[in-house]
């Protein structure tokens, strides 16, 4: 199928403000982009792009006094089909692990690994590597309440633990957090999911953050507030935890003044899909 993805994000400045942006598609679906994702900028400003220490793509800008508006719109090839399920791969033992995944065995920002050890081993101590996965998806995906009235940039995992309430990124830091307290390197995502194959969220769309673990020499997604195998899902970037990953770092004062994301399965005029290819 193709998948059409874009944004139309606003931001008001009174002053010249240097930004970093993180809106690319992640390089591994390059080959996946029919139409390519560009950054278009309302006034045009110089964009100057290069990839962080994870590989995602970020691009460097200077909004102007008044504000700037930027946008896209791309289309991508998807395989239609639900993301796959490996129920019997086991977790690696630490020592065996590559040494560039032992990042993501850590504690960070907004995942407290020291604070839910304890709790982690004593829930999920009885199961490992994919059950494990799943089990801690599915309590996380009870413990929490969703609502975009709950969110809070500077909610971590003991903090959503606690409350009980969240939005997308709360369901993978607790979930996150909770695979690297067993032992199963595990990172933050963020980017597309559109209503594909499932009714539609009358919460309307947004950019969506969810997990990946390490198991069998392979990164896995898992997705803790759905808690299901989904359709369409196009990366932008991963990293230790949301930090890592924020649409936007600005510098300086500012204010969002509108922000619209866009995935749509595109249908022809029968309303049937479009397989690419």
């Amino acid at each position: 199928m193709k998948i059409r993805v874009g944004y139309d994000v606003r931001y008001e400045c009174t002053q010249p403000i240097p930004m970093i942006v993180m809106l690319n598609i992640h390089h591994s679906r390059a080959a996946d982009l029919i139409e390519p994702d560009r950054i278009q900028t309302d006034p045009p400003v110089p964009l100057r792009p290069y990839r962080d220490s994870f590989g995602n793509w970020c691009t460097r800008l200077v909004a102007p006094a008044g504000g700037i508006r930027l946008t896209t719109s791309a289309l991508v090839h998807d395989s239609g089909l639900p993301e796959p399920t490996y129920a019997s791969l086991s977790q690696h033992p630490i020592e065996d692990l590559p040494d560039d995944v032992l990042m993501f065995l850590m504690g960070s920002r907004y995942c407290e690994t020291d604070r839910l050890s304890d709790f982690a081993w004593a829930t999920f101590g009885h199961v490992e590597g994919w059950a494990r996965v799943q089990a801690i998806c599915e309590f996380v995906n009870k413990h929490i309440v969703f609502g975009y009235h709950h969110a809070r940039a500077t909610r971590t995992a003991w903090e959503g633990f606690n409350e009980r309430v969240g939005v997308c990124r709360d369901y993978a830091h607790l979930a996150l957090t909770l695979c690297r307290c067993t032992n199963i390197p595990a990172r933050y995502c963020t980017g597309y999911l559109g209503d594909i194959g499932v009714p539609a969220d009358d919460n309307g769309m947004d950019f969506s953050g969810w997990f990946e673990v390490y198991l069998g020499n392979h990164w896995h997604v898992f997705d803790a507030r759905h808690n299901a195998r989904r359709i369409g899902r196009i990366m932008i970037a991963y990293g230790r935890d949301a930090a890592d990953v924020a649409i936007s770092n600005t510098f300086g004062p500012n204010t969002l003044a509108g922000f619209t994301v866009v995935t749509d399965e595109v249908k022809d005029d029968k309303g049937a899909a479009v397989v690419a290819g």
